[in-house]
């Protein structure tokens, strides 16, 4: 036993010092892998695949929905009015088409908002059909009143 290193305890060499930090307990940067971070992962060669990406799908949108509410809106603003109703059907009639065709865009999948196509088809209905005709029964009634 004589033959062996007393610090080893007689089991090999003994182990090795740990490297000395800087007073600031940081280690030095150009030792450490990545950006000089002591924790930072080491960087991948180029070639390496890059990870997936959870890019959100794009939305496809509904303009012809969007653009058949504003029409039936003013249609039914412009039918409530004694003086601008042929504005009116006509909006309320553009309406119809931009919100039917919003709709079966909605209905294919190729656009959302199915709800804003939908009122704009009922707000061109109530502005070229029902207010007019109301109209027509309100003056026939005064008429025959007189």
């Amino acid at each position: 036993m004589s033959d062996a290193n007393p610090g080893a305890g007689g089991f090999g060499p003994p182990p090795s010092q740990p490297p000395q930090q800087p007073a600031g307990g940081y280690a030095d940067a150009s030792s450490a892998p990545g950006y000089g971070h002591p924790h930072a992962t080491p960087s991948y060669p180029a070639g390496y695949p890059q990870a997936p990406g959870y890019a959100m799908p794009l939305q496809p949108s509904n303009g012809m929905g969007t653009t058949g509410l504003v029409l039936g809106i003013i249609g039914v603003v412009c039918s409530l009015t004694f003086f601008l109703w042929f504005f009116g059907v006509v909006l309320g009639i553009l309406g119809i088409i931009f919100g039917a065709i919003g709709r079966s865009k909605a209905g294919r999948g190729e656009a959302t908002n199915k709800g804003a196509a939908t009122a704009g088809l009922v707000c061109g209905i109530v502005a070229t059909v029902i207010l007019p005709v109301l109209g027509f029964l309100i003056f026939a009634s005064v008429m025959g009143a007189l």
